[in-house]
């Protein structure tokens, strides 16, 4: 599966359903990042919230806040954030994959955002108990 934003994000963002503002900043409510095996996790349209993905398992170490999260700053209609550092992954099972999810605290409430497996500087990765940095492109993370 090529990089693909969920579906089902497009269609909340689009009718201003709840839990899509990517630009909330605190450490239960907004933009986060996962850590992905897709030999556990496979991507699906049909999947709309982050218990999709904590049911089929797949995650890898814990998910990375995306900090200072920005819609526009850096170009109109693009998402934006801070790198993300997970700390000493000890886990020998390959990392493939990104999720972004728009966190709310609960699992069943939030947002599949982001799927992304090409085009990332440094996956695959096997963790090897040190620190894994996600580095994101300088024009942002994402344009809708």
């Amino acid at each position: 599966m090529a990089n693909a934003v969920y579906p089902i994000f497009k269609d909340a963002a689009y009718s201003g359903s709840a839990n899509v503002d990517l630009t909330a900043d605190t450490t239960t409510n907004g933009p986060y990042v996962a850590l992905i095996d897709t030999g556990t996790y496979t991507y699906s349209a049909a999947h709309d919230f982050w218990a999709d993905v904590t049911t089929a398992g797949g995650i890898i170490g814990t998910p990375g806040r995306i900090a200072t999260p920005t819609m526009g700053s850096v170009a109109n209609g693009t998402f934006d954030g801070d790198n993300v550092t997970f700390s000493a992954v000890t886990t020998t099972t390959s990392v493939e994959a990104l999720i972004i999810y728009r966190n709310t605290g609960s699992a069943a409430t939030a947002r599949l955002v982001l799927y992304e497996n090409t085009g990332v500087t440094g996956l695959p990765v096997t963790p090897n108990g040190g620190d894994i940095t996600v580095t994101w492109n300088a024009s942002g993370i994402i344009a809708f």
